[in-house]
């Protein structure tokens, strides 16, 4: 359902845009590389500066080299191949620094560089900035890629010690419950769980550019780095073969309620002696 405007916010400008968000391990590249795939959208690696660069022009002294300091604050800047003085040209071509035009700038900047109509974001930690973007950007639509909690602490590298386990939990619990607390207040808000994304790929997609308004395109289900990006990630299930009982136990003791919540089967009782 589409809400009525609030005072401050702007108009939808452009076609949807997808703001893929989640948790970390939990297949937001896999989905942002999919998307990337398509013919018509591109998505550039993680920015991280959008909520900055938002904070930044709201100010009544907002300058173009105001906005361009908040996209510096990331330190994926570098990444993108702009110069500064490209970027600032394009900001100083702007009638006025508000959050919407000067996000939508950087984004049409890296467009042209890709050839592509449309764009689209993933940063995971945006999944707690939804509303913030929402407001500045209205035809944003966000994608929040959810994957059973124990396998996000499963697919992490090296020793997972009790800590590790415990920390993870609490990382997955906050961000999940971020995102469905605000999921009210946004006009355009689609959950996909990544085990749906990598057992039934087409069909999860389709219903992903339906949200977007997007075609389905076949290149879409089989990008050249998947094989890579899902053997980083692990298997479904992997927490059963990697989690002892002594991890388990730690991230159910913050995540447990989550888990029951989004309809993940419970980890398998200890069998008794006889």
């Amino acid at each position: 359902m589409r809400l009525p405007f609030s005072r401050g916010q702007e108009k939808p400008e452009g076609p949807p845009i997808p703001f893929v968000v989640g948790m970390n391990r939990s297949g937001t590249t896999l989905l942002r590389m999919m998307l990337d795939a398509h013919p018509d959208l591109t998505i550039p690696p993680e920015t991280h500066f959008v909520p900055d660069l938002i904070k930044a022009a709201r100010q009544d002294d907002a300058t173009p080299e105001s906005a361009l300091e908040a996209m510096k604050s990331a330190r994926e800047w570098g990444d993108f191949g702009f110069s500064d003085e490209e970027m600032l040209g394009r900001l100083r071509a702007l009638p006025k620094i508000k959050p919407g035009p000067a996000v939508r700038t950087f984004y049409a900047a890296y467009t042209e560089e890709q050839g592509k109509p449309r764009w689209g974001e993933k940063t995971p930690t945006y999944v707690q900035k939804m509303k913030l973007i929402q407001r500045a950007i209205p035809e944003a639509r966000f994608v929040h890629v959810i994957r059973d909690g124990r396998d996000t602490l499963a697919a992490k590298p090296g020793d997972i010690d009790v800590g590790a386990a415990l920390a993870t939990g609490q990382r997955w619990h906050k961000k999940v419950r971020s995102a469905r607390v605000q999921e009210h207040m946004m006009d355009h808000y689609l959950e996909v769980r990544y085990e749906s994304l990598v057992e039934d790929t087409e069909a999860t997609l389709r219903t992903i550019c339906d949200f977007l308004e997007l075609p389905f395109d076949p290149a879409m289900v089989d990008p050249a780095e998947r094989s890579a990006v899902e053997a980083e990630l692990a298997p479904v299930g992997i927490w059963r073969e990697r989690l002892g009982p002594e991890q388990l136990a730690a991230f159910e003791e913050v995540g447990a309620e989550m888990l029951s919540e989004l309809g993940y089967p419970p980890a398998a009782p200890a069998p008794t002696s006889s």
